[in-house]
């Protein structure tokens, strides 16, 4: 019912991380003391990509809610809200469900990033082995 609003959620406090990141990020790179020996994937970018992640599956979900019913374009919006009973659940719903969705979200994109930092690295070696031949 209302499964959606912890991703979101979490796409809220990612996205505050990444512009203070960005800051520490360009405030670094004034005052020169950015590593340019290895090249790495900056966290804010880092950050954007799990923040892009959270707000598709939340629209996604949004939609979804939408298509059933269960979020309405009036006051209180979401139908589970206009009883006890059914907010009770909407809650267990949310705790469960949600909070799972948003972990599973988030360790996916801890993989992606290894992948990412991987590949980046294979990269960087592959022209230093090729002129030793």
């Amino acid at each position: 019912m209302a499964c959606f609003t912890v991703s979101a959620a979490e796409a809220v406090i990612v996205t505050m991380a990444k512009k203070a990141e960005v800051k520490k990020e360009a405030r670094e790179l004034t005052e020169g003391r950015t590593e340019t020996k290895s090249a790495k994937i900056p966290l804010s970018v880092k950050l954007t990509w799990l923040r892009n992640m959270l707000l598709g599956g939340s629209v996604l979900l949004l939609f979804e809610h939408i298509w059933h019913g269960e979020i309405v374009p009036w006051f209180p919006f979401l139908t589970a809200m206009s009883n006890s009973a059914d907010m009770v659940e909407m809650l267990k719903e949310m705790a469960t469900v949600g909070v799972s969705m948003a972990l599973l979200i988030t360790f996916t994109w801890g993989i992606m990033c290894v992948c990412a930092e991987a590949i980046l690295k294979r990269e960087a070696k592959k022209p230093a082995q090729n002129s030793e031949n």
